[in-house]
């Protein structure tokens, strides 16, 4: 496969792992609270991390570690606050408002023409997507543009982190740091439930699909993109959100809304088809 498109499908099949690990998640917010679920989601994906990654913390240099420190404050951010957000708003609403974030850093990242176009056109699908028809509450709106700056902070952060930590190691370690920083949050909304073996399970799953599979190619991707066409290229985000939604919760869509899904694929292979020989270096293996 060419190097040009491999991060494109890595960054595709990253996206639809996050989106159907967020539909089973809604699903089962009656049984696990959001709060819990983004907790034992963080904590089996950071189990399955170190076991594979088995990071080594000697010889790092103090930008090393605030880096990844950083990265992983962005991570558990950005996934509790984009699970409170869709607790409260629909599915596609709410992953349309948080990629406001990304959006914002490809344009403010872009030096052509082209690439603005793109934008403003993912733009407008995520606008039809986002606003058509669905209710709108003031807390899940807030909780989406939290989770949108913290996605923004996530893709320069996780660029950094792959160049300065060899593998997953430096993922791995940043999910420790967002399952220690929540954890005594998940322990007081979860209580005991947290010992039922059927809530772990759950978590365990979603880990896998929401965090642990996308995560590991989005930053494989990163090595091998630009982080400004990653960005436009997370304009899929609404559109896989909205079929996600479809087959696993039965959410219709209208045809204003199959415009805009139009709209942010024309984007995306827009961007895909114009993006600038990668700029992120891989690190060292």
């Amino acid at each position: 496969m060419p190097t040009t498109a491999r991060p494109v499908w890595l960054v595709v099949a990253a996206i639809l792992s996050v989106q159907v690990g967020a539909a089973f998640s809604k699903g089962l917010f009656d049984v696990v609270s959001p709060t819990v679920m983004v907790w034992l989601r963080l904590a089996t994906s950071t189990l399955v991390l170190l076991a594979l990654a088995r990071p080594r913390l000697r010889g790092r240099s103090r930008t090393d570690w605030a880096v990844m420190l950083a990265f992983g404050a962005a991570l558990a951010t950005m996934n509790w606050a984009i699970y409170q957000s869709i607790a409260r708003l629909p599915l596609g609403v709410a992953v349309s408002i948080e990629l406001l974030g990304p959006l914002t850093l490809a344009l403010v990242l872009s030096r052509r023409r082209t690439d603005l176009l793109w934008v403003l056109l993912a733009g407008v699908g995520v606008a039809l997507l986002g606003f058509e028809g669905k209710e709108v509450t003031l807390p899940g709106v807030l909780f989406a543009l939290l989770a949108a700056v913290a996605w923004a902070a996530y893709i320069l952060l996780s660029a950094g982190t792959g160049r300065r930590w060899p593998g997953l190691s430096g993922l791995a370690l940043a999910s420790v740091v967002g399952t220690v920083a929540l954890g005594p949050y998940a322990v007081v909304a979860g209580g005991a439930d947290l010992l039922d073996g059927r809530v772990l399970a759950i978590g365990f799953l979603v880990g896998l699909l929401s965090s642990v599979v996308p995560y590991s190619l989005e930053l494989a991707a990163l090595r091998e993109m630009p982080a400004k066409a990653f960005g436009v290229l997370m304009s899929l985000e609404p559109a896989a959100a909205a079929l996600a939604g479809l087959v696993l919760l039965g959410e219709l869509l209208g045809a204003v809304e199959w415009l805009a899904i139009a709209c942010v694929v024309a984007a995306s292979v827009g961007v895909t088809r114009s993006a600038a020989p990668p700029q992120v270096s891989p690190p060292p293996h």
